[in-house]
Parts: C-alpha cells; sequence; structure tokens
C-alpha cells in the first residue's frame, strides 16, 4: 500500500502502511529542516491515523530531535535523565553486555504522571545487528474487541497508576519517596481520546496497580484479561530498526513492547516526549 499526500506547494510524503491495523513509514520528508506549519499539521493527522509512524535515514542531531519533538507540544523531563546531562529532555535507555533490555512489556509511557504524555519520539543511536525490534498495539482497536457488556462494564472503573512499580528499583529509590513526589494517579480504564473521540484500553502491565472498587481478585482478573487484548498480532505491527531511524507514537492509543533479544549486543536509542493532558472518559 502506498498513499502519497501532497501537504503544501513543493512538500509531499509517501506514506506506507505496515499493517491495516496500525503503524506507517513517512517517506520523503527531512527532518533536519524546518517543516512547514501544513507539514507538521500532515504529519501529525497521520499519528492519529496510525498510531505510530517511522521515518527512515534521517541522519540529524540531537538538538533537531528536540526541535521536531516540540512542534507537537511542550517536552517533558523524565526522573530517570540524569541531572547533570545537557539537553534533559532526551532520555538515553542504553543496554549492553553489563545491562539487559527492561522495557520488554506491554506499556504506555508515563501514564503514573497526572497528565500522561501525548507521545514520545525515539530515534535509534546504535542497534544490534539483528533484534531490538519494537511492536506497537492498538489500543483502540484492543477497546473495540472487548465484548459490548465488557466495554459498558470496564467503561465506569478507574485505576491506579504507581511509577514505584518500575521506577523505584531502576532508581535506587525507596516506593514512598518517589510516590511523595509522582503520586499514584487515577485514570479511567478506558480512555477517550481527547483529538479524535476514539475510545482505547488504558491500562498496562508497567505502571497500573489496580482497578478502584474492586476486590484484588476481581482486580487482578480484569487487568489481566485488559492486558491480553494487546497480544493480538492482528492489532499490532512490528518495526525493524535501521541506523537514523524514528519513531513517534501516540501514547493515548496505542502500547509498545521493545524485544530484549539482543542481549549481550548493544543497544542505544534517545526518547524525546510530548507532554499530554489528564486522561478523561466521555460516556
Amino acid at each position: 500500500m502506498n498513499i502519497a499526500t501532497r501537504v503544501d506547494t513543493g512538500t509531499h510524503f509517501d506514506l506506507k502502511p505496515l499493517t491495516p491495523t496500525i503503524g506507517a513509514e513517512l517517506h520523503g520528508i527531512d527532518l533536519s529542516e524546518e517543516l512547514s506549519e501544513a507539514a507538521i499539521a500532515a504529519v501529525r493527522q497521520a499519528l492519529l491515523d496510525w498510531k505510530v509512524i517511522f521515518f527512515r535515514d534521517q541522519d540529524i542531531t540531537r538538538a533537531q530531535h528536540i526541535a521536531f519533538a516540540r512542534r507537537f507540544g511542550d517536552l517533558e523531563i523524565h526522573p530517570a535523565t540524569p541531572k547533570d546531562q545537557p539537553d534533559p529532555e532526551v532520555l538515553r535507555i542504553e543496554h549492553g553486555p553489563n545491562s539487559r533490555g527492561q522495557e520488554n512489556a506491554w506499556h504506555s509511557d508515563v501514564t503514573w504522571r497526572a497528565t500522561p504524555s501525548l507521545g514520545s519520539i525515539l530515534r535509534s543511536i546504535e542497534i544490534p545487528p539483528v533484534g531490538g525490534d519494537t511492536l506497537f498495539a492498538n489500543m483502540e482497536a484492543a477497546y473495540e474487541g472487548l465484548s459490548p457488556e465488557m466495554k459498558r462494564f470496564a467503561e465506569g472503573l478507574t485505576a491506579k497508576h504507581d511509577i514505584a512499580r518500575v521506577f523505584a528499583k531502576r532508581l535506587s529509590k525507596e516506593a514512598d519517596e518517589l510516590r511523595a513526589k509522582y503520586p499514584v494517579q487515577d485514570h479511567p480504564v478506558i480512555r477517550t481520546h481527547p483529538e479524535t473521540g476514539r475510545r482505547a484500553i488504558y491500562v498496562n502491565t508497567a505502571f497500573t496497580e489496580c482497578i478502584n472498587g474492586l476486590t484484588k481478585k476481581e482486580s487482578d482478573w480484569l487487568l489481566e484479561h485488559l492486558y491480553a487484548q494487546a497480544a493480538n498480532p492482528e492489532i499490532q505491527c512490528r518495526f525493524r530498526w535501521t541506523p537514523n531511524a524514528l519513531a513517534f507514537w501516540d501514547n493515548r492509543s496505542s502500547q509498545h513492547f521493545a524485544a530484549s533479544d539482543y542481549f549481550p549486543q548493544r543497544r542505544a536509542m534517545e526518547r524525546v516526549t510530548i507532554k499530554g493532558d489528564r486522561p478523561f472518559f466521555t460516556p
């Protein structure tokens, strides 16, 4: 499938879907240049339509990576970023012989924030000879796959999202210390997308602790059922990284899974994350 979209005079890109459901590569855009407002609007629409978009052969600097992300909103600083690092908006994710990858679980980024991110833009810095792909799941399609009765039940629920589930160990912090700075947040189990109005499952294995109002057994069962919806290959795409590639995903409508199958080879990536708004559900 090849869809050419002309976004303004002299500017166009080819949009090539990876699957019918999620993921598209955008060819013909040079991210080292300042894109027109029309081009940015077209990229944003592609993101909304396909949940994750990819750019290859983009030999750009950190500053250009940050500048591109800023076109979509304010940027956030992750608590895992070293305090003395230049360009604090950049989160470096690096693994090798002494560090096995830990991002190999379905999740949406920073759902422990009161206002989780709009999206993340990840750039390949060093990739292994083979492996290290990233998988993405369409959580709107996951929601649509639920039965009508399950949809109605889940739509009325909220769940707790806790930073300490992942980052207490990674940052060598006490859980209560982290929670004092980033309090546990209640977010709807089913989220309404603020731009499209579409609904998506909004719980994830990394940061969701429990569903409010249910017993632990009920909560555990329902969360496992909802988590499992992302595992359907028919709502997924898989991106094989190449040098100087970028992936830009919508954290409001997708989840991702970084395959940690490359150990002990090295894989280094840099991520810039765009601030979002507070999740809500519209009945």
